[in-house]
């Protein structure tokens, strides 16, 4: 680290949870300062939550196409910009920075629809910046230590994977009660085709992804709405056949009464098994075949590489989901750093994973359409 990079946001004021969440993991580690910002469209919200972050009055802006255009003009202007706005901003906002030239950090899902994904890669393919989407999980110390595991052949092949994601905060109709949150993501013009397929099942399935390195073939969905009146599921269960003949599960639900936030991954192999849950984050579970089952706990002994690199305190101390965060934008400061030199940089959730989370909502839909008909992911051959 040479020096701190001037960071942007886009959404996130007052009010709001995920704006938060990400101004606390650019500050963990020292590698960011936030110094500008439209962190709402309204301007008196925007200027109130400027003065709460910081942000210097005459950088607080109401329109982000204002600011991109400003910022880039200015020889102190942001490097990179952090968009944590509804579904349906999330590229235009970063189509007006990529083409004003900084680079953009992004809450996930990529897009609302799988054409405006396509549209943000091109933009993206001509700008030659940086971008990086937060599948945070993909932080977790002991998450990378699984799929160290698998690299490892530890598990020796996958044959089964099972990945859930359990929630209840949308249980009841709170939408219809002023829940921030919950009115955008049970809109379709805001949140897009997914409920939550794409809010949480797209954090499970790129976990799986991660973790397993497995190339989803085809998948067959049923995707419901329990709570009346509501137009996107809230409950969402899917099939999924793997290239090379591994099969899996996923299950993502926002009606599941009693889970607050059931994050839980299962890989089975020839050999072994793990398990990692969300909810208790510094152990890993493995279990093989012919032996004892065994705890891996960060911090402790047999822990390798990639999950020391990711834990900043000793075992026993909680790590969780703010560190996980803050591992992401740690690591996107590295590579912006290493952008400017030309030299190697860390790999990020990026694009590519934006696309994909993108084609799986959309096949997801597709398939629960269809009666639950089976759909390509992608085709052995491609």
């Amino acid at each position: 680290m040479s020096r701190r990079i001037r960071l942007g946001m886009v959404g996130g004021g007052a009010g709001g949870f995920i704006g938060g969440v990400h101004r606390m993991a650019a500050r963990l580690d020292h590698r960011f300062d936030l110094v500008a910002g439209a962190l709402s469209s309204d301007p008196a919200r925007a200027a109130a939550s400027a003065v709460e972050c910081g942000i210097a009055p005459e950088r607080s802006y109401s329109d982000y196409r204002d600011m991109a255009r400003k910022e880039a003009a200015r020889p102190d202007g942001v490097e990179v910009v952090s968009i944590v706005t509804p579904n349906h901003l999330h590229v235009p906002v970063a189509c007006a920075f990529l083409e004003a030239g900084i680079h953009v950090i992004c809450d996930k899902p990529l897009a609302s629809t799988y054409e405006d994904a396509q549209a943000l890669y091109e933009v993206l393919e001509r700008a030659g910046r940086l971008f990086v989407l937060t599948h945070n999980y993909s932080g977790y110390p002991m998450v990378r230590h699984a799929q160290e595991l698998v690299t490892q052949n530890a598990l020796g092949p996958l044959r089964v994977v099972q990945v859930e994601y359990a929630q209840d905060w949308l249980a009841r109709n709170v939408e219809r009660q002023g829940v921030k949150g919950a009115e955008w993501r049970t809109d379709v013009a805001r949140a897009g085709l997914g409920g939550a397929i794409g809010d949480i099942g797209t954090h499970a399935y790129h976990l799986m992804r991660f973790v397993t390195g497995l190339r989803p073939e085809s998948l067959r969905a049923e995707l419901s709405s329990f709570v009346s009146g509501r137009s996107l599921d809230d409950d969402a269960q899917v099939m999924l056949r793997f290239e090379g003949g591994a099969r899996g599960m996923l299950w993502a639900s926002q009606v599941a009464s009693g889970h607050a936030n059931g994050l839980r991954l299962r890989v089975y192999g020839e050999k072994a098994g793990i398990e990692w849950l969300q909810e208790e984050p510094d152990r890993l579970s493995f279990r093989p075949l012919d032996g004892p089952a065994q705890t891996f706990i960060r911090g402790g002994h047999g822990i390798g590489e990639a999950a020391t690199a990711a834990t900043r305190i000793p075992g026993g101390h909680p790590e969780g989901y703010l560190e996980a965060f803050a591992t992401l934008y740690r690591e996107a400061a590295d590579k912006i750093l290493a952008f400017e030199t030309g030299t190697p940089s860390p790999d990020l959730p990026g694009i590519v994973e934006g696309l994909e989370g993108m084609r799986f909502i959309l096949a997801a839909v597709q398939s629960a359409q269809n009666d639950g008909s089976r759909v390509l992911l992608h085709s052995a051959d491609a």
